[in-house]
């Protein structure tokens, strides 16, 4: 099991920015797809962002040049960055990763616990 922690979660207001942070021991973050996921209550786990093993990136439309997925391959670290947030981006922030390089929708090997996202009006 690759344990994947998720860091960088808070309270901000709509306009606002953060960053959040995914990191897993064991793993190389440059070789296989990545990606992050959000939950809110009562909703389902929707997918926000991806990058497979060769660098290709997809975004969800309702997030999309407004958040950036980005890895740090010396510190084997995976970002999220998201600008111009909104109050319907108040979620729990999972990060996902996979042991194959390819993306394969919401299947992925590992699972972080998750960091709660609050964006106020």
């Amino acid at each position: 099991r690759v344990p994947v922690v998720e860091s960088g979660g808070g309270s901000v207001q709509a306009g606002g920015s953060l960053t959040l942070s995914c990191a897993a021991s064991g793993y190389t973050f440059n070789n296989n797809c990545m990606g992050w996921f959000r939950q809110a209550p009562g909703k389902e786990r929707e997918g926000v962002a991806r990058m497979d093993g060769v660098g290709r990136t997809t975004y969800a439309d309702s997030v999309k040049d407004r958040f950036t997925i980005s890895t740090d391959n010396a510190k084997n670290t995976l970002y999220l960055q998201m600008n111009n947030l909104k109050p319907e981006d108040t979620a729990m922030y999972y990060c996902a990763a996979d042991g194959n390089w390819y993306c394969r929708g919401m299947l992925y090997d590992y699972w972080g616990q998750g960091t709660q996202v609050t964006v106020s009006s």
